[in-house]
């Protein structure tokens, strides 16, 4: 590595080159490419690492130059620890022999299955509402749910840190998108009363999390359900981080606010809790599921899930549905529990309730970067989330605890990530020595 790194490497973030002006669509964005680069030779480019065995507590990476790294691994979204779990190799096994391992068609052409089917029903019943439908990513449920129920001139009223998916999906549906204090009751109750007053005939959409990715919070989810009814919006809640992992039964947010069955629309994605790429959207709406079919693009012009993902989802349900899930569950906020306890006594920050994502407020770009770097060259696989992800100068570790972890790598993982905050610190004072004696 340089001994000393560029300003640009250790400062510039997405946000610099995320406009590129010039008439040449792709030589415009040669800057970015060039920017990227500068950031890989000096390590402090911690995106796009690419896994080289399977999701573990302990695995091994490379970057995407190739450099390889090794060691406890909370990068990676396997909350209940079943992605290598033997039912669900089997099931995907024994799927692709009798299946094969393709859909080859969206679901309006024959790309749905008997599998499919069924796994929608179980699906329907596991969250107490009377239809569900299955997408092929949680991006296109997120995205596709809005497009479809969302007109010109409705409004969308939606959390400040909702989901890129569910952005990008009411932006592109309507103009009317506004934004409320995040986890703010009172903020969607102040716009719901505005917009009925303004256009009292709109639809409304209400849209929120059950877990928050980056804060790792949760909304009082029946104060706003309860402000939809009142209002006569709709509310969408997003359940891709909890469902499964948190709530006696694996029913996440939802479950522990008493919410089963009760809100209005539950969508999410299968790759957390269960073992595989996907999503869903669900609901008691006798109309959802024709509507979705038609007029959610995601779901109507992608081929569906594959078999193999659909057994698998379909394993994970009876896994987290059953005594084992418990099991798993119990054993995850064990380990949440100990990591943060952990991270607390060694001075770090953390946001929001316990979760399987422990979000670490690091600091500023340069020092989060450096901080980040130290932490792969000695064992510690992390996850850097960093402006504009978050805001300018919060940048956060985004730890994800999987069941399997055992005590000792965690104590092992927290001791790593303390030194090197520590050893950014004093490298950031030494570079900016280095750099006031050339000046």
């Amino acid at each position: 590595m340089p001994n000393t790194l560029s300003p640009a490497a250790l400062h510039e973030t997405v946000a610099d080159h995320a406009t590129p002006t010039g008439p040449d669509l792709l030589a415009r964005w040669d800057g970015f490419q060039d920017w990227s680069d500068d950031r890989l030779r000096q390590g402090v480019d911690p995106y796009w690492k690419h896994g080289a065995g399977r999701v573990a507590p302990e695995a091994a990476m490379t970057d995407r130059g190739g450099t390889w790294f090794e060691g406890i691994n909370l990068a990676s979204q396997d909350y209940l620890s079943l992605a290598s779990h033997p039912a669900i190799i089997e099931a995907a096994a024994r799927t692709a022999a009798e299946w094969g391992v393709h859909s080859a068609g969206s679901i309006a052409l024959m790309g749905g299955t008997a599998l499919s089917a069924a796994l929608e029903k179980r699906l329907a019943g596991f969250l107490g509402l009377a239809d569900c439908t299955l997408f092929p990513t949680g991006w296109a449920a997120g995205y596709g749910v809005i497009r479809a129920l969302v007109r010109p001139g409705d409004h969308v009223v939606m959390d400040a840190l909702s989901h890129a998916c569910l952005q990008e999906g009411a932006r592109n549906a309507t103009g009317h998108v506004s934004l409320f204090p995040h986890v703010s009751s009172e903020g969607v109750a102040r716009r719901l009363a505005r917009i009925r007053a303004e256009a009292p005939e709109a639809g409304i959409l209400v849209v929120t999390e059950g877990v928050f990715s980056m804060d790792s919070d949760t909304p009082d989810l029946a104060a706003l359900q309860a402000l939809c009814r009142a209002h006569g919006a709709t509310l969408l809640v997003d359940v891709a981080h909890d469902l499964g992992a948190l709530g006696a039964g694996g029913g996440g947010a939802l479950e522990e606010q008493g919410m089963i069955g009760l809100a209005d629309i539950v969508m999410g994605s299968f790759s957390k809790s269960f073992a595989s790429n996907g999503g869903f959207v669900a609901s008691n709406s006798r109309s959802l599921k024709q509507t979705l079919r038609l007029f959610a693009g995601p779901l109507l012009f992608s081929n569906a899930m594959s078999p193999i993902q659909t057994a698998v989802v379909d394993t994970a349900l009876g896994i987290v549905d059953g005594a084992e899930g418990a099991e798993r569950r119990e054993r995850l906020m064990a380990n949440v529990l100990r990591l943060r306890g952990r991270l607390e006594s060694l001075g770090f920050r953390m946001l929001g309730r316990p979760s399987a994502i422990v979000p670490v407020l690091v600091g500023d770009a340069a020092l989060s970067r450096l901080a980040t770097r130290h932490a792969l060259e000695n064992g510690a696989l992390v996850n850097l989330v960093e402006y504009p992800a978050v805001a300018r100068n919060a940048s956060r570790w985004r730890l994800q605890v999987m069941a399997d972890h055992a005590p000792e790598q965690l104590d092992r993982f927290a001791d790593i990530l303390a030194n090197a905050r520590d050893w950014a610190a004093r490298e950031l004072g030494r570079q900016s020595a280095v750099a006031e004696s050339v000046e």
